[in-house]
């Protein structure tokens, strides 16, 4: 049955409620889920679409997943409009094949993405997470998990390690005052306006489910602060739910380790930085400071983990590139954690 909203909810934009809830809290797709997906614009047929446009929309909305002949698409005048249509129904005859958008989200990862808009796979990203962090009470690990599927804006200064939504802050214009925050944004290049961005702290947690999908409270991920250990409580719980490994994961403020056998860069840049550092190449001091946030990663059982690695630690890393941008990539996770394959003898 599918769940209903409740008043401590949260990331209600998901989606999520249209979903129905199946085995171990996973989310297995509706009719509904897909009508949200086609009230996309990029799928709604505008004023001026053609009449095969407009009732394959209108059948897709009746039925959506009825299968659509090539003809079908063939007939629609605008060549955008037969663009997007293909790449939503091979999005979703590719998530339908599976009994749950966490089974398709690691398959499409998997199997390659190519072709894929990225709106759709930031969508489905964004209800794994929510259904990840479902029942978790902690409102930094909620905050940290926006950074799963939504881009972020770093600004470093005077102990603070802050990320900001970089949707928001660019909607914020350069025109008046912002604040510390503002400040820092300022100088990572990002355009703040007259309305202040508050950071998540222990006096307006309390706030964040509320606010949750302004996605408007700054994460300070400083060495000791809440929001470092909350990525990596947020981590633990994705890495459960998707994988159905339990791991233990700490933050630590560098990589010590003569016998570093195992990382997992979390976006591009943390991934290039890091495969740099293991071969040990040298890496400029103003490049390695792009490393916002590291962790250690240990699988409760070594019996599921490659030969190599089992009972050693695995490190990860976030990073910011040059333009002090992070874009985590959660499905490095698909391919970067030492699991052993399916089938492979414990």
């Amino acid at each position: 049955m599918s769940s209903l909203l409740s008043p401590g909810d949260f990331w209600v934009a998901s989606g999520h409620h249209l979903c129905d809830v199946v085995e171990h809290g996973r989310f297995a797709a509706t009719d509904d889920l897909w009508r949200a997906f086609l009230a996309r614009p990029e799928l709604i047929p505008p004023a001026e679409a053609c009449d095969a446009e407009r009732a394959l929309h209108a059948a897709l909305m009746d039925a959506p997943l009825q299968a659509v002949e090539a003809a079908r698409v063939a007939a629609l005048a605008d060549a955008d409009a037969r663009e997007n249509v293909t790449q939503f129904l091979a999005f979703r005859d590719r998530v339908a094949a599976h009994p749950t958008l966490e089974a398709a989200w690691v398959a499409l990862y998997r199997d390659g993405v190519a072709g894929i808009p990225p709106i759709l796979l930031q969508m489905l990203t964004h209800l794994v997470a929510r259904a990840a962090l479902e029942g978790e009470g902690d409102p930094f690990a909620l905050r940290a998990g926006e950074v799963l599927f939504r881009t972020q804006r770093a600004g470093i200064h005077q102990g603070a390690t802050l990320l900001a939504d970089e949707e928001v802050v660019e909607m914020r214009g350069r025109d008046g005052g912002f604040g510390a925050l503002g400040q820092l944004l300022v100088e990572a290049g990002a355009p703040p306006r007259e309305v202040e961005l508050d950071v998540l702290s222990d006096t307006n947690a309390h706030l964040y489910r509320g606010r949750s999908d302004a996605h408007d409270l700054a994460l300070d991920i400083a060495e000791g602060r809440a929001g470092q250990a909350g990525i990596a409580r947020m981590l633990e719980r994705f890495i459960r739910h998707v994988f159905a490994e339990e791991v233990a994961i700490r933050p630590v403020p560098v990589i010590e380790d003569r016998d570093w056998t195992w990382h997992v860069g979390l976006d591009a840049e943390a991934t290039s930085i890091a495969n740099d550092l293991w071969n040990a190449k040298k890496v400029r001091q103003e490049r390695l400071a792009r490393i916002l946030w590291l962790g250690v990663l240990d699988f409760r059982d070594a019996s599921r983990v490659i030969a190599r690695v089992a009972g050693r630690p695995v490190y990860l890393a976030l990073a910011m590139d040059a333009a002090q941008r992070v874009r985590m990539k959660p499905q490095n996770l698909v391919t970067g954690l030492p699991l052993k394959a399916a089938g492979e003898a414990a």
